[in-house]
Order: C-alpha cells, then structure tokens, then sequence
C-alpha cells in the first residue's frame, strides 16, 4: 500500500496564491494551473482573512500575540518554582524527620 505524503507550502507561497486568487476571476482554474485544490485556496484565504498577517506560521507553532507568549512563559516559569518547592518541601520533611 503506498502512503500518502502531504505536501506543505511555505508561507510566501500561500500569500502569492491568495493574491493571485483576488486578482483572477476563476479560482478553479488558477488551482487547476497550480496543481492545488480550489479548496485549499479557499480555505488559505479565509485563514489569512481571519488572522492577516498572523496566518501560516508554520509547523507547529502557535499564532501567539507578544502579551500570550510573555503569559506562556511565566506560566511555565511559575509551574517550574512550584515544582521546586514541592521537592524542598519534601527534602525537608525527609530531613527533619530522621533527626528527631
């Protein structure tokens, strides 16, 4: 059975595409001429529509503002130092335990 391999597209790709797709009356024809799906252009449009330049960040990574990434990260900062203090407080209770 042969597998499927998905293609990926970068990113200026994906904006050429959209701007080509305003610019031309028929898109299944462009899709037709590019190999694409008419769907898939239609979907990088709306995807590009809802979030601007935003859209398309690439393989795996989230669509984050600066304020949500400083957020992630002081929230896994925070998860770490509580981490932390749990073992000392465990170390501790170990500690104290034995001498008395």
């Amino acid at each position: 059975m042969k597998k499927q391999i998905r293609k990926s597209y970068s990113k200026e790709f994906k904006l050429d595409v959209i701007q080509q797709s305003y610019q031309r009356d028929n898109i299944r024809e462009l899709a037709t001429e590019l190999g694409l799906a008419p769907a898939l252009i239609y979907k990088w449009r709306g995807a590009y529509g809802a979030d601007g330049p935003k859209a398309f960040p690439g393989k795996g990574i989230e669509k984050l503002t600066l304020e949500q990434a400083k957020l992630k990260e002081l929230e896994r900062e925070n998860a770490d130092l509580r981490m932390e203090r749990d073992i000392l407080k465990k170390a501790i209770g170990i500690f104290s335990s034995r001498r008395g």
